[in-house]
């Protein structure tokens, strides 16, 4: 028993490396994952003290459990049997399929990386690219949503710069969870975007059991009283305004609400608007050519980020204008829907929901200096004279009361600086005119406020 027993190096090698990880897997990586759990629930716990709304348990579950969960929820159960049907394929391909669409969606928020990195981060990138300002005209209505309700904040999409402003400027309300689209698959930006909560989803998928699993992960969501973010556009706008409603989440959270049963549900209308959107060009180029194709790379993206740097750094760049961020009305969802004919809530109630929370963010869409000046010269079609510039400007400040800025003589002067400096606007012999080869740019940014004009 106590002899001397020799072995190769490799083989000791290696039984080492199995005795290390089974004492790392039994005995260590539980105390660590122990303490990161209970450091984590001290910090949430300090950061619940200062939101309106603290951040749910359900927001707070393990990664895999969540997982698990979704996988064996029931609907989900029922929707793999479906698939097995409809496709013929073996129930355990189907399992495996909703087992990776689940962990393809599930996100593995993060508290310390959402306050600490993320909204900082975008508190700072806000501030450095534009002069931000936040309507805060409907802030006693918000605080009046009922403590219990999920909120859903629904946005108009201009921009990607749209999830960095929203971040941080409804960091004091509550930790938000986006849908966001493939494009935030790229490693390593995909584990930062699912520690912040987002949840990642194909938008053209017309895959039946991928649906249903998406649909049931926004359904639990929403009952567990998540917090979270839609574009209810769909994507970025092309033309500038505000496009039609895409119903795809709107109908999960509606399929699955009752108001006899759980919790409220409150949509808050957010609309942004920009002095200059920084995709502007690659969008109209996108309209123009009739298809969703942008026609831009990481390159070239990395290199204009690069040169504003390099300008802003040098004193030869500055600030994008104004970004101005404003709140509209809440709706509840259970009024509503209370008045709605009892047969016609899951069907016409959906588009109804749709068209009413656009026409909300279309009327708090923030009217900035751009914009306007590009709405007055797009709307004369000719050469506007400087002074009678001014003069429609005022008119129009009189007429409307969402204006961020009121100096009507420095809006004019600093609008026309930035879009000369831009090249979509000329000044002639008879006046300021849009250049014939940027019609569509200056149309772009009129759109954004026509409907108010």
């Amino acid at each position: 028993m106590f002899r001397t027993v020799e072995l190769p190096v490799w083989l000791l090698v290696l039984i080492l490396l199995f005795a290390t990880v089974t004492f790392a897997s039994h005995f260590l990586f539980p105390s660590v994952r122990w303490f990161f759990r209970r450091r984590m629930e001290r910090v949430v716990a300090q950061i619940n003290e200062r939101l309106e709304r603290p951040i749910q348990p359900f927001k707070l579950a393990r990664r895999y459990d969540m997982i698990q969960r979704l996988i064996y929820d029931p609907k989900v159960a029922e929707a793999t049997a479906e698939h097995v049907q409809d496709t013929g394929v073996p129930e355990n391909v189907a399992f495996e399929a909703a087992r990776r669409y689940a962990r393809e969606i599930v996100p593995s928020f993060s508290a310390t990386a959402y306050f600490t990195v993320a909204i900082r981060l975008a508190r700072w990138l806000g501030r450095w690219l534009y002069r931000v300002h936040l309507d805060e005209s409907n802030d006693a209505a918000l605080k009046a949503i009922d403590g219990d309700a999920t909120v859903i904040f629904v946005m108009n999409h201009r921009s990607n710069m749209d999830y960095v402003l929203v971040t941080y400027l409804v960091a004091e309300r509550s930790a938000l969870s986006y849908a966001v689209g493939e494009w935030a698959r790229v490693w390593p930006m995909s584990g930062l975007i699912r520690a912040m909560g987002a949840y990642f989803i194909r938008r053209k998928s017309r895959n039946a059991l991928y649906r249903r699993v998406l649909a049931r992960y926004v359904q639990l969501a929403t009952r567990g009283g998540v917090a979270q973010a839609f574009f209810p556009e769909g994507g970025l706008s092309l033309d500038g305004a505000v496009g039609p409603p895409k119903l795809g989440l709107l109908s999960y959270v509606l399929a699955d609400f009752d108001p006899q049963v759980g919790r409220d549900v409150v949509f808050v209308p957010v609309a942004l608007n920009y002095d200059r959107v920084l995709e502007d060009r690659v969008l109209t180029s996108a309209a123009q050519d009739g298809r969703r194709r942008f026609r831009t790379s990481i390159s070239q993206a990395l290199g204009f980020a690069v040169g504003y740097v390099f300008r802003r750094m040098t004193g030869h760049a500055k600030r994008f204008g104004v970004a101005g961020v404003s709140y509209g009305a809440p709706l509840s969802l259970a009024q509503f829907l209370a008045g709605r004919p009892q047969d016609g809530r899951k069907n016409d109630g959906i588009k109804a929901v749709g068209l009413e929370l656009r026409r909300r963010i279309r009327a708090t869409v923030p009217v900035l200096p751009v914009p306007l000046v590009a709405y007055v010269l797009d709307m004369a079609g000719g050469p506007v004279p400087r002074d009678d510039l001014v003069q429609q400007v005022e008119h129009l400040l009189q007429r409307r009361t969402s204006v961020l800025i009121q100096n009507s003589p420095n809006i004019v002067q600093d609008s026309v600086t930035a879009l000369l400096d831009r090249g979509i606007i000329v000044q002639g012999p008879d006046g300021i005119v849009a250049d014939p080869e940027q019609k569509v740019l200056l149309a772009y940014y009129a759109r954004s406020i026509e409907h108010l004009m």
